[in-house]
């Protein structure tokens, strides 16, 4: 009977053209599923081996150690305890296994066995497909639909089928069976019944790959695509930059008479592209992105990593675009949140934050409105910048003279000073009642107080997203804060 074994395992490995392995693999599944069947234990973990070279097979019963909390299923599990008491050498995650007699070969269901061999050997052929198809990097894929599930649609290419998601589609586009179609190899999701490829024509670099089919200096290395952003089947913006000075990248990409831009629209059901200029001045990459408005000035702040774009009234319905498209993805094509106003709106706001921090100075460094103005003018808005700016940079301020600069940064330093003793006073008294918590730490407690969540009940009012986004902490530690701080609500 061994023999036999071996021999099936050699012919079934020429026929399928896989490795010997996979079989042996296979053929192990077929006799332990047919042993658990005949001894009527379909719950139980059953283990066959093969002898590789003699082709002699035993069976085993098999149960995982596991602690007394974990422990779930007779059938499956043993307890430590339990475990031990046949070998002290035990530990948890291991398995305890006891022979059973070892079914005969040729009294297996041979259909039933056949059946779990060949399906075995279907997925070892469909992963060594689709491990060959990774290895080419062909992320964009070309295929024909092959059916509709759910409104889903499987794209056969090659000998390889993949899903198509209906959310994965672009909107309003109606796919049928017989249907070419292009799509972006989104990710590879392994299921129950093996790896399945997900395909996308939504996502952006499915768009940049089109570019790349229709624009060959892109694949030469000539131009770039530094990034895209998409509204699928409406409108859509890429940023491009040229790495040879002799070429246009904007021009190029467009080709003769729209003909390379045109040919992306029209595989992207008549969605409209924009090509625009990339720079590495994030400022000028914001205005080109804007375009076709005009843009009058605009303010950077780098720690918010946000702009406030000004433009003229009658521009600002068309760089906020039809139900703020131009705007959004001028955003997401430059990763800078833009904020739009007009000239009237940005001199308010101006107004606003000189005032708020005129006040500021007024009331820390105890002067008066005219040496408060001739700061903010000067270009300061915080009492660390009065305090820490380089001595000769506030020299040069013509208004104000030596003393009166040697002063307002004493005071500015003790008011900055003071500020830090009143929250550490602050931060003492909070972390006393976030300590009496289970699983608070001092500096856990000094952390939070820190972000001003200074009470238990400020604590348990917040959900594990705030405080993750507040703290960086990770999830699960965040939950468990959270449930901590609540228990009182349950008791």
């Amino acid at each position: 009977m061994s023999r036999e074994v071996l021999l099936l395992v050699d012919a079934l490995a020429r026929e399928k053209n896989v490795d010997k392995e996979i079989v042996f693999g296979a053929l192990e599944a077929a006799l332990a599923s047919a042993t658990k069947k005949r001894f009527g234990e379909e719950e139980a973990d059953v283990r066959v081996s093969i002898d590789r070279n003699t082709g002699e097979y035993q069976s085993f019963r098999c149960w995982e150690v596991m602690d007394d909390e974990s422990f779930e299923t007779p059938e499956l599990h043993i307890k430590l305890e339990e475990a031990q008491k046949i070998d002290p050498n035990y530990q948890i995650g291991e398995f305890v296994e006891e022979p059973l007699e070892s079914i005969d070969f040729g009294r297996i269901g041979a259909q039933a066995a056949k059946q779990v061999i060949f399906q075995k050997i279907r997925d070892a052929e469909r992963e060594q497909i689709l491990a060959d198809f990774m290895e080419r990097s062909e992320h964009l894929v070309s295929g024909t639909v092959k059916r509709i599930e759910r409104g889903n649609a499987i794209i056969e290419f090659g000998k390889i089928e993949a899903l198509l998601p209906r959310d994965q589609m672009i909107p309003k586009e109606n796919l049928r069976v017989g249907d070419r179609v292009r799509a972006y190899l989104l990710r590879v999701d392994r299921t129950v019944r093996g790896p399945q490829i997900i395909l996308s024509r939504i996502t952006p670099q499915f768009l940049i790959k089109l570019f790349e089919l229709e624009v060959p200096e892109i694949e030469e290395g000539l131009l770039e695509i530094v990034s895209a952003a998409r509204d699928p089947g409406s409108r859509a913006k890429i940023a491009v930059r040229s790495n040879d000075q002799r070429i246009d990248p904007i021009g190029t990409c467009v080709g003769m008479r729209g003909s390379r831009v045109q040919g992306v629209t029209n595989e992207l059901a008549g969605e409209r592209v924009d090509i625009v200029l990339w720079s590495a001045d994030p400022a000028t990459s914001v205005i080109n992105a804007l375009a076709p408005a005009e843009v009058t000035s605009i303010v950077v702040d780098e720690d918010k990593h946000s702009m406030d774009v000004i433009v003229e009234e009658e521009n600002l319905a068309q760089a906020i675009g039809r139900g703020g498209q131009n705007v959004r993805l001028a955003s997401e094509l430059t990763g800078w949140e833009i904020n739009l106003m007009t000239v009237e709106e940005s001199s308010q706001k101006n107004e606003i934050e000189f005032s708020k921090v005129r006040d500021l100075f007024i009331s820390k460094l105890d002067v008066d409105e005219e040496v408060a103005d001739i700061l903010v003018r000067e270009g300061f808005n915080t009492l660390e910048e009065v305090a820490y700016v380089p001595l000769d940079e506030m020299l040069e301020i013509e208004s104000l003279d030596e003393e009166t600069v040697n002063e307002l940064r004493s005071r500015a330093r003790n008011a900055l000073l003071n500020a830090a003793i009143v929250n550490e006073e602050r931060v003492e008294h909070s972390i006393e009642d976030l300590l009496k918590m289970e699983g608070v730490d001092e500096d856990t407690a000094r952390s939070l107080a820190g972000k001003g969540i200074g009470t238990q009940e400020q604590l348990a009012d917040l959900d594990a997203e705030e405080l993750m986004e507040m703290t960086g902490m990770e999830e699960d530690r965040a939950n468990q804060l959270i449930m901590a701080a609540r228990a009182p609500w349950f008791a």
